[in-house]
């Protein structure tokens, strides 16, 4: 059966090419298409539907914690943007501009929101008024366009889908404790949902979001060692809100401002499960967000009972997941082929013999072991071995992050650590002078991807200029 492997073969390795083998997932496992609007793609079904399982399990997530979701126009007059001077000049080179309505010139230029503050802040200045008012805690979920030069499937496009909330608050310290609390809930997603260990940390001044007095992120390891900023909470303090002369009166009857939070994460985290999970054998999906968390495989269906006793059996297990039977006409080795490429969690073999001695065989993709166990009770089965896929997938994601994670005390030194070792995190002491977070990047290629919470102090200097060091950063090649 020569084609049986056709999909799997049709992969580059990772080992040999690991840019050109993401390409080949995104599009064999039928998760993207491409578009002929350069820059954009066409998310799939199977793609989207991942999106979806994201998307229903972080909306529960915000509204669980009180926020409200909403929805702003697609589109921003020029004069508004123009409001807040350091968000604009942030966000200028990659503004799509809308110049004519049909065949007419108009009077304004309209921008393509490629964030929304600006709609956000327009609009809490026309329903803030009284501190009974705050706060205000509103999400929406949206496409954005920002004109990236260079492109890839989910992990940058001139167009995305993402989420972003906009908060207002009555004091700082609320404001703050929201950005933070977004940020462990970002965290918490990746690292129970996506199975992925992420650094918590600070952004240094020349890395924040435009606008915002301080920005928080989450990075995680991608299996080649590059660092994937998986999720960001901006403190904006008042600046948003004097600039739109946002006020409101407080309990002492006088006029004040609010102060502003913004969050968001995009469909790049689909690009982050790929490189941090898949395989030369395809996608390899945590069950969370999986489309399908266990396909029952019926084995020589052709002969009496097999079809029915696979139903029968996968209508018992949609009680706990989301399973599908494929009784296609396909051979049972071209189906387990297509079912790894696809990523799913759990594969359940059913043949004649195995229902003559009530039993099946699963196996579990991240690992690809294969376990003869009895029908009964399978229910509770399918649940351990989903978590245990999970589990095992977080276990190899931070296995491979602490394995290609080095201390420097120098510029020389990580030069030697990435001729030696390659692409990985590196914890480096710092100043705090951002002309030397410059002179690190421009000598060795690394940037700064955020100033951990979690300190640690193995040197007392500065790795780039000697001096007394302030705090510890990790810096990496970033997607």
């Amino acid at each position: 059966m020569p084609n049986e492997k056709k999909k799997v073969s049709a992969i580059t390795s990772m080992e040999t090419d690991f840019a050109r083998w993401y390409t080949d997932v995104c599009t064999k496992a039928d998760l993207i298409d491409y578009s002929s609007v350069r820059g954009c793609m066409i998310i799939r079904p199977y793609g989207y539907a991942i999106w979806e399982n994201m998307q229903h399990i972080l909306d529960s997530k915000f509204k669980a914690t009180g926020h409200e979701n909403v929805y702003m126009p697609l589109f921003i007059p020029e004069s508004l943007l123009q409001k807040e001077k350091d968000h604009v000049e942030g966000f200028a080179p990659e503004v799509a501009w809308v110049t004519h309505g049909g065949s007419e010139l108009l009077p304004e230029r309209l921008c393509v929101r490629p964030t929304s503050e600006t709609l956000f802040c327009e609009h809490y200045a026309n329903i803030i008024k009284s501190y009974r008012d705050l706060p205000k805690l509103y999400n929406q979920w949206c496409s954005v366009v920002r004109w990236e030069k260079t492109t890839r499937p989910f992990l940058r496009s001139r167009e995305f889908l993402w989420q972003e909330g906009h908060t207002m608050h009555a004091t700082a310290a609320e404001a703050i404790e929201e950005t933070e609390r977004m940020l462990n809930i970002y965290a918490d997603f990746h690292e129970n949902e996506l199975a992925i260990p992420v650094v918590k940390g600070r952004k240094t001044d020349s890395d924040k979001f435009a606008g915002a007095e301080a920005t928080y992120a989450i990075e995680a390891m991608m299996h080649d060692g590059k660092s994937l900023q998986a999720g960001t909470s901006h403190y904006f303090g008042d600046g948003f809100a004097r600039a739109f002369d946002i006020t409101y009166t407080d309990r002492e009857n006088k006029l004040v401002h609010p102060f502003q939070t913004s969050w968001g994460v995009t469909t790049r985290m689909i690009g982050g499960v790929i490189m941090t999970h898949g395989d030369d054998n395809g996608l390899v999906l945590p069950p969370a967000i999986a489309p399908i968390q266990v396909v029952v495989i019926p084995v020589a269906q052709h002969k009496e009972g097999v079809l029915e006793a696979a139903k029968a059996l996968a209508d018992r297990l949609s009680a706990v997941c989301r399973v599908k039977l494929d009784d296609s006409d396909n051979s049972p080795g071209w189906k387990y082929a297509e079912y790894e490429m696809k990523g799913v969690p759990v594969r359940i073999e059913l043949g004649p013999r195995d229902i003559e001695a009530s039993q099946c065989v699963v196996a579990t993709r991240h690992d690809g072991e294969k376990e003869t166990v009895s029908l009964e009770g399978i229910e509770k089965t399918v649940t351990e071995k989903l978590e245990a896929v999970r589990a095992g997938l977080y276990a190899k994601a931070l296995a491979n992050r602490e394995a290609r994670t080095y201390r420097c005390r120098s510029i020389d030194e990580i030069i030697e650590c990435r001729k030696e070792h390659g692409d990985g995190f590196i914890k480096l002491m710092w100043c705090g002078d951002p002309h030397c977070e410059e002179e690190i990047k421009e000598k060795t290629g690394v940037t700064s991807r955020c100033i951990p919470f979690e300190q640690e102090h193995f040197d007392d200097k500065c790795a780039c200029c000697g001096r007394p060091a302030a705090e510890m950063v990790y810096f990496a090649v970033a997607y």
